[in-house]
């Protein structure tokens, strides 16, 4: 019995040490996918129209991908600190 009751307090304990996102920061979570994706489409559109030479239209291809990328590190890693807070 006693045994049940010190795993009890431990469990406790434990499970008050963490942090749930509030729904504010997972709305913002939602917020900052759409936003990804519609610049991802975007940039797919832009890609795919382009009229310029073909260094120019790769040049292009490689500045969006390094765009989405950055933007992709830059959400999740606030998402990531948002629920260890």
């Amino acid at each position: 019995m006693k045994i049940l009751m010190i795993l009890f307090v431990l469990g406790m304990f434990a499970s008050t040490g963490y942090a749930a996102e509030t729904v504010l920061e997972k709305s913002e979570a939602q917020k900052n996918e759409v936003k990804r994706d519609a610049s991802k489409a975007i940039n797919r559109i832009d890609e795919e129209t382009c009229t310029g030479t073909g260094t120019d239209c790769a040049k292009k291809k490689l500045e969006h991908r390094t765009e989405e990328a950055k933007d992709a590190i830059k959400d999740k890693s606030s998402e990531m600190k948002n629920k260890v807070d």
